[in-house]
Order: C-alpha cells, then structure tokens, then sequence
C-alpha cells in the first residue's frame, strides 16, 4: 500500500506540472492572438489538457492570462537580478567589461522571449490591463534602473566615471543598449550574436564619450587602479 504522504507529494507535483503546462501553453496562445482572440480551447489543446482543467485552476480566462503575466515577469525580474550581478566592478578595462555586460542584458533579459512577450502585451493589453502593466514597469524597468544607476554610482566613486545624475545615466545606458536593435525585435526578430555584439559596443563607445572620466583616463592605468583599491 503507497503512503498517503507519498500519495499527496505525487498528486501536488502533479498538479504543479499541469499548472506550469497550462501557463505555458497559455503565454505562447496571448503572444499570439491577443487576449480578446485567445480561447480556452486552444490553450487547452497546447497544454493537452481539457477546457475544464483549466477552468478547475484559474476559474476564467482573465484569471489566467493574470497568472502568465506574473509567471512571465517573476521570469524576467529573475533573470534581470542575475545579468545585473554580472555588472563589472573595476574600471579595469572599462569598455570591454560595460560591452559584455549590455551583451548579457540585451540577450537574457529584453531580446530574449519573455522580453518581447512583455513587451507586445504592453503594447496590445496595456489600456485594458494598465494597473498590471504599471506593477510591471515598476518591478521590471523601473528595478533596473534603480539597480544600475547604484552600480554605475560605484564606478564613479572608483573615479571611471564622471557622473551627475545616476537615474539619467542609467536610463541612458539601457536605451542605448538597445538602440541599433528595437527595429528588429520590435518586428519579432532575434539579433545574431554579432549584431548584440556591434549593438552593446556602439552603444558603451557613445556611452564612454559622455561619462568617461577625463581625469581618470590621463592618469592611466597603475594610479586609477591605486585610486579603485585604495
């Protein structure tokens, strides 16, 4: 005789795959035909389940698109948290580490498919849903900048950079980052590794002109190093 412990553990994994299954199959019906256009049928059918699964677990089909709306920005605010980790701390080699990094960010986390799903609902259930979309910009774009403009305040504290305002600065970062690619993604395009490649390094040679620090860039490399360490 199985355990009912055992019982109970297999049937909630079960009901958490089936769960992921229907907000999966969910998000790649919304990204496609839109809320209004989008069926529970349909849905159902790439999630291999039945219409009333899924009416068992979100009762109605805006309930649902709800959950793949916070399933798809817990997503994306996850992966946000572990590209920004990866932001260079030294100004050793400022430009290649600051290109690498807008690599990393246009790639993981606004080229990438829970970036572009983000980015067309906005677009097309923004007016319907704007208390949704504005918890978005707040946990997603607004996090981001207030995380880097702190990041980019500790490169100016090491004297890389010559910066006024940190909000502005990191506003201007990510638009430049993504600058040479929103015409591709905004037609659901993916940039090849290139062109993410000539994008970040466009976009942190224009960057550089605007905050490099002048001072630091004389002084060379064994005294702005002295200055980061001491």
């Amino acid at each position: 005789m199985i355990p009912a412990v055992r019982m109970a553990g297999h049937t909630q994994r079960g009901q958490c795959a089936k769960r992921m299954s229907i907000l999966d199959a969910a998000a790649d019906v919304f990204c496609r035909q839109g809320f209004a256009a989008a069926s529970i049928d349909e849905i159902a059918a790439v999630a291999c389940v039945s219409r009333q699964t899924i009416y068992n677990h979100y009762r109605e089909k805006e309930t649902l698109f709800v959950a793949v709306v916070e399933d798809v920005m817990n997503r994306a605010n996850a992966m946000l948290f572990s590209v920004l980790s990866t932001f260079p701390d030294s100004a050793d080699d400022l430009e290649d580490g600051l290109t690498a990094f807008a690599v990393r960010l246009n790639k993981n986390c606004i080229c990438n498919h829970d970036g572009k799903f983000l980015r067309k609902l906005v677009q097309t259930e923004g007016e319907r849903y704007p208390h949704l979309f504005e918890s978005w910009r707040q946990q997603g774009p607004g996090k981001l900048t207030t995380a880097l403009s702190a990041l980019l305040a500790r490169l100016a504290h090491s004297q890389a950079l010559a910066i006024d305002d940190f909000d502005v600065a990191a506003r201007q970062f990510v638009a430049l980052a993504n600058a040479d690619l929103q015409m591709m993604t905004l037609f659901g395009g993916t940039p090849s590794n290139e062109e993410l490649e000539k994008a970040a390094r466009n976009a942190v040679r224009t960057f550089l002109k605007a905050y490099g620090n002048p001072k630091a860039e004389k002084a060379g490399g064994e005294p702005q190093l002295a200055a980061i360490l001491g």
